[in-house]
């Protein structure tokens, strides 16, 4: 299973009526140019649509990079750029956004092919600010078209990050073990960040693992684990029930994901979970966090975001 985000990202130009378009028509084309030369093209599109003043411009920008299947968002300010049409584009478009300028390359820029995008850039930070739009805007957010692929290049962790928290659910099998208060988790600040969280009993899981008893499913993943494990295999005998507590872990997902793409596991392996299921869970633990599902153990939901968050963001991933 991809329990990963993909990400693409939309580079939208802007430009105000007063001042000559075709600047950030050509600023955007180097832009992308520097970006796929040094990055590639397979996550990031260029809008064909400047957004000139206009808020119809903006509607029809916005609805050509959800076409082209954009999760991500770069307003590029080539020039002095409006500020309502492009806080409306970010306000309205559903993902991560950034914002980045072009800086003067030219020292004739003000006379005959008027930029002064740096201004621009302030007056954006000032419209998403009045209008409550989160936005990620570099430290120093102006500069040439190699500078400004780099800035997006930068933004990528930080978009899938946002993207997959916005789509994720965690699970957890509980409660906490005694003394382990460090692993309770306020659910508002979950939700505060958009992560859905559905919360079982140990109980739960107890039930679902046994309704896995003989599952047809078990021979191939134990003779998957025997390959995988070779001469590390310490202990064949029990392989079979590790077989059958990993296929009901996934099969959970399945059954429990609802409308949320990405999951992550808060799962426990003792005192009782010894002596109840006869194993510990923590070689089927590594084999899905290796698959891209992220699981941490004493029901360390915190500990399964951070997981998440560092799969995310470092592509830390291999598929088995």
């Amino acid at each position: 299973m991809n329990n990963m985000p993909e990400l693409k990202i939309g580079v939208v130009a802007v430009s105000r009526d007063c001042f000559p378009e075709s600047l950030s028509v050509t600023r955007r084309e180097a832009l992308m140019r520097a970006y796929t030369e040094k990055y590639g093209a397979d996550e990031i599109y260029e809008c064909p649509i400047c957004i000139v003043e206009s808020e119809i411009h903006m509607v029809q920008a916005l609805e050509d990079i959800k076409k082209a299947g954009c999760n991500a968002l770069v307003v590029y300010l080539g020039n002095f750029g409006p500020e309502i049409s492009e806080t409306l584009l970010a306000k309205h478009f559903d993902g991560p956004k950034m914002f980045i300028a072009a800086a003067e390359e030219r020292g004739d820029n003000l006379i005959q092919g008027r930029g002064d995008a740096y201004c621009g850039m302030l007056n954006a930070s000032y419209n998403l600010k009045l209008r409550k739009v989160k936005a990620y805007i570099p430290e120093y957010p102006v500069g040439t078209a190699e500078e400004c692929a780099d800035m997006i290049h930068e933004f990528r962790p930080i978009a899938k990050a946002v993207i997959g928290l916005n789509n994720l659910k965690i699970i957890s099998f509980g409660p906490r073990p005694l003394n382990f208060l460090a692993c309770n988790a306020p659910i508002q600040k979950l939700y505060d960040l958009g992560v859905e969280i559905e919360e079982n009993s140990e109980l739960d899981l107890f039930e679902a693992f046994h309704k896995h008893d003989g599952d047809e499913r078990i021979p191939a993943v134990v003779k998957e684990m025997e390959e995988e494990l070779g001469a590390g295999n310490k202990k064949p005998e029990i392989l079979q029930k590790l077989a059958q507590y990993e296929l009901t872990l996934k099969d959970w997902i399945e059954e429990h994901r609802g409308y949320r793409k990405y999951v992550t596991i808060a799962g426990k392996c003792w005192p009782a979970f010894q002596t109840q299921f006869g194993f510990v869970p923590c070689y089927v633990n590594s084999r899905l966090t290796a698959q891209g599902i992220p699981v941490s153990c004493e029901v360390d939901i915190y500990g399964a975001l951070s997981e998440f968050i560092g799969t995310v963001v470092s592509e830390a991933v291999w598929w088995g």
